[in-house]
């Protein structure tokens, strides 16, 4: 590759500070619409398998194909954004997320939900790797913190509003639960047209070799652990022959795909990006949150409904005090940084403080008041607030421009993976804790063999109004214990994410864009970043 194969045109970054937040409405809502495809059937899932009459194995398919497709195909739309243009494949991502949606809603069988889920996924993992691409191809990262922090709100408000909106459109009988999937049509359609109109990027034509060998591998390799995760310990036991046909072929697929790419031109995943220390280091970090804030919230609202005995809408209600941290922290620190120019000290700061709010609720019970859950949980949603997208910051401000959706999509696929993971272990404790719990409190009640069909193994939530009131407290008090247990599991993970914070070194944040950075390191523009600008005190 030459300079000549790349346009010498105007400025490679002309949008004006109206424009990126013209475009910042386009990319917030392809970002709604990702996480929304996540989280809005979690609440609606038993009444949509009913209606199809799907058996168990299929419930488990809804979720999981969306997840394996999103977090699996996040690299590739990274590298993709590499080497075409960022607006063209934004724009096709939320097409396919719109045909998987058409297709979910209109599913008539379990087969075509399960596929239609697939095309969804692959269309959610495009908006999640390419819309931090995008901003950090048009902002600098001097800049990038006032921007992060409204994203990091869009994804708090995406997790948290997704099983609300479920649960009222299955019990609202004019809609159905078919509204799951069409809802987020509208804000896909909305976001193509915006990011048309508002978002500004130059195509920088180069040679390009796709390395379609390499990215079959790494999506079979991640495909089979992220099975064995996902159905390890629910359709078959951890140790089996599954697990180890599972894992072992993961393995040796992921070891092959590291053989290709260390020899590919144009690899999915340049394997030269770990020889930086800081994006290894935030790698690591990206991971154990993913296992951490993931694996141990994602059960915060079955604890509300079980061992708290409030409603679904009510549950989602709850977790608002989280969510509110979350969003105060991020946009504060964003700020705060982008002004300075200071930014390591928010990364430790919130790893700390997201290791003392998982501790904090690793201390909860079946009577625990709400205003203490509610600071316990606003001391984690702070955490992570200043914590999670700092550290696509860090790494973003620390690679050649030409591998910025690479780095972005490592990132976000690590901390993707991090969640899998976090959430399918976790839950494995979680189902052993609460027979456990139930089946001491039964014998102290003089009962014996019923805790697990009481508990349905943790594996399904128990019908708490058919449940006589000793019954039920003793139910209450199982999922009370075992949910503090897995936060308590997940508080070393978040130990072990500070650790890899503190190691990282700080680097004064660039005063130019990703697309101005690009067009210097091809030589078709005069450098124009002389360093960092002077902090503003």
């Amino acid at each position: 590759m030459t300079a000549s194969q790349a346009p010498a045109a105007a400025p490679p970054s002309s949008m004006t500070q109206k424009q990126i937040l013209q475009a910042m409405s386009g990319l917030m809502a392809g970002m709604f619409v990702a996480i929304l495809a996540g989280t809005v059937v979690s609440n609606a899932l038993p009444t949509i398998i009913a209606d199809l009459g799907a058996s168990q194995s299929s419930y488990t398919w809804v979720v999981t194909a969306e997840l394996l497709a999103m977090t699996a195909t996040v690299p590739l739309w990274g590298k993709l954004s590499d080497l075409f243009n960022k607006k063209l494949l934004l724009q096709l991502s939320l097409c396919m997320f719109v045909v998987g949606s058409l297709l979910a809603g209109f599913s008539h069988d379990a087969t075509l939900l399960i596929f239609s889920r697939v095309v969804q996924g692959i269309g959610a993992g495009g908006l999640t790797a390419l819309a931090q691409v995008v901003m950090a191809s048009v902002i600098p990262p001097r800049e990038l913190g006032k921007y992060s922090g409204i994203f990091g709100a869009v994804f708090a408000v995406g997790t948290v509003a997704g099983p609300l909106i479920g649960g009222v459109l299955v019990d609202t009988d004019w809609l159905g639960w078919r509204w799951c999937f069409f809802i987020g049509v509208p804000f896909a359609l909305l976001a193509i047209f915006l990011l048309q109109h508002t978002l500004k990027l130059p195509t920088v034509k180069r040679q390009v070799k796709i390395d379609w060998l390499g990215a079959f591998l790494i999506v079979a390799g991640v495909c089979a652990l992220l099975i064995w995760v996902s159905l390890a310990g629910n359709q078959f036991d951890w140790a089996s022959w599954q697990t180890a046909a599972l894992v072992i072929g993961g393995v040796v697929l992921l070891g092959l795909a590291v053989v290709v790419e260390m020899r590919a031109a144009e690899p999915v995943i340049p394997l030269d990006i770990f020889k930086n220390r800081t994006v290894t280091l935030t790698t690591v970090a990206s991971l154990l949150v993913g296992v951490a804030m993931f694996g141990g919230t994602v059960f915060l609202s079955q604890y509300f409904q079980v061992s708290l005995g409030k409603s679904p809408t009510v549950a989602g209600l709850m977790s608002l005090p989280m969510i509110l941290g979350l969003l105060v922290s991020s946009t504060v620190a964003g700020q705060i940084i982008s002004r300075t120019g200071k930014w390591k000290r928010y990364l430790v700061a919130g790893a700390v403080i997201m290791t003392a709010g998982l501790a904090l609720l690793s201390l909860i019970g079946a009577d625990t008041h709400f205003g203490l859950l509610s600071l316990y949980m606003a001391v984690l949603g702070i955490g992570v607030g200043m914590l999670m997208q700092n550290l696509v910051l860090a790494a973003q401000n620390d690679v050649p421009a030409a591998e910025l959706g690479a780095a972005t999509s490592v990132l976000s696929f690590f901390r993707s993976m991090g969640g899998t993971i976090g959430t399918s272990v976790l839950g494995a404790i979680l189902a052993n804790r609460v027979t456990e719990e139930m089946t001491k409190s039964l014998e102290r009640a003089g009962v014996a063999g019923a805790a697990g069909g009481e508990s349905g193994g943790g594996e399904s939530l128990p019908d708490m109004s058919t449940l006589a009131g000793p019954m039920r407290e003793i139910v209450e008090h199982a999922y009370g214990v075992a949910t503090a247990d897995l936060f308590l599991v997940a508080t070393p993970f978040a130990l072990l994410a500070l650790v890899a914070v503190v190691f990282i070194k700080e680097k004064p944040l660039k005063t130019t864009s990703g697309m101005e950075r690009l067009a210097e390191e091809a030589g078709d523009a005069a450098p124009t970043d002389k360093g960092p600008a002077a902090p503003v005190h």
